[in-house]
């Protein structure tokens, strides 16, 4: 009986513990609902969002993405926002997506323009910039030619061959940019 008395507090301090785990990893993250207005976003790729990635001003989360979707009707997706209500933004907000680098999250940043009308709640964010694909990108870089020349460049052209400058003779007189003077019997 002494036995599972001690088992059962055991047990009860590693749950306490595990709550306790849990309790401070949620009150650390940035993973709480994002209360607000809600905003949509329109990009041709959105490569790496996911929804409850950061929506950033300055580098301050604002908002979370809520949801994505393709439209059917013109093929590029539609990123539905949650930005705080505190936040206004004026009707020339730029979106575009960002990474952390490589292997970094990637999250959506927001820049605001400066026009006096701002974007109402349900409204659309109109200037918007596509993720960059680094992955892409750094194969690019990788694997193309020397010199920026890429395929269809069309072929090279050689290099125009310079004759090789006559040396002076041994004992023969030398002008002052160190080509052979000319002599009596060359003139």
């Amino acid at each position: 009986m002494r036995r599972s008395v001690i088992e059962t507090i055991m047990g009860a301090v590693v749950l306490v513990v595990a709550g306790l785990f849990l309790f401070f990893a949620y009150s650390s993250s940035n993973v709480r609902a994002t209360g607000g207005y809600e905003l949509v976003a329109r990009f041709n790729r959105v490569d790496g969002l996911a929804n409850g990635s950061d929506v950033r001003m300055s580098g301050i989360k604002i908002g979370s993405v809520m949801a994505q979707r393709l439209d059917p009707d013109t093929f590029r997706a539609e990123v539905r926002l949650a930005i705080d209500s505190a936040i206004k933004l004026p009707e020339d907000t730029t979106a575009r997506i960002q990474s952390d680098g490589l292997l970094g999250n990637t999250y959506m940043v927001l820049e605001p323009g400066g026009a006096e009308e701002l974007i109402p709640p349900g409204g659309t964010i109109a200037y918007t910039q596509d993720a960059v694909n680094l992955v892409d990108l750094l194969g690019r870089f990788i694997f193309s030619p020397p010199g920026g020349a890429g395929p269809g460049a069309g072929a090279q052209q050689p290099a125009p061959q310079q004759q090789p400058e006559p040396q002076p003779q041994p004992g023969q007189p030398q002008a002052s940019d160190g080509q052979a003077a000319p002599t009596l019997l060359q003139q």
